[in-house]
């Protein structure tokens, strides 16, 4: 009974794929809406960050410069740990998570007041 076709095949369907390791950046407490943000992280996300980089300079939404710069740190980060091109790289993550609200009070007619919320944005790009 021979089943050294039947293991082997069975070994490559249960291998599980190998990991590229990811390099991120973190830009905490940006003072701009995650709402804002988030239209430009999905923006980039899946492409190569050469691609990414052009698109966020000719963008002109606030959110593409500070995405830009998040992007150029991760690459950064890319490139002097691990040695790899930046060219090489793509954006394999890029969320904006809500940070903490500065909560303001606006005054309103008839002695009641209006709740301003100023939300802040953690921004993380992770490239590989």
């Amino acid at each position: 009974m021979s089943t050294g076709n039947r293991a082997a095949a069975k070994r490559a369907r249960n291998a599980k794929p190998r990991r590229t390791h990811r390099f991120q950046a973190e830009q905490h407490n940006a003072r701009i809406s995650p709402r804002k943000v988030g239209l430009v992280t999905t923006m980039i996300q899946g492409k190569r960050v050469e691609d990414a980089l052009n698109e966020l300079s000719f963008d002109n939404r606030r959110a593409s410069t500070m995405v830009r710069k998040v992007l150029q740190s991760a690459v950064a980060n890319a490139s002097s740990i691990a040695g790899l091109d930046p060219m090489d790289l793509k954006v394999v993550h890029a969320v904006a998570n809500e940070g903490f609200t500065l909560k303001r009070f606006h005054a309103r007619g008839r002695g009641r007041g209006a709740a301003i919320l100023r939300r802040n944005t953690h921004i993380t790009v992770a490239v590989a």
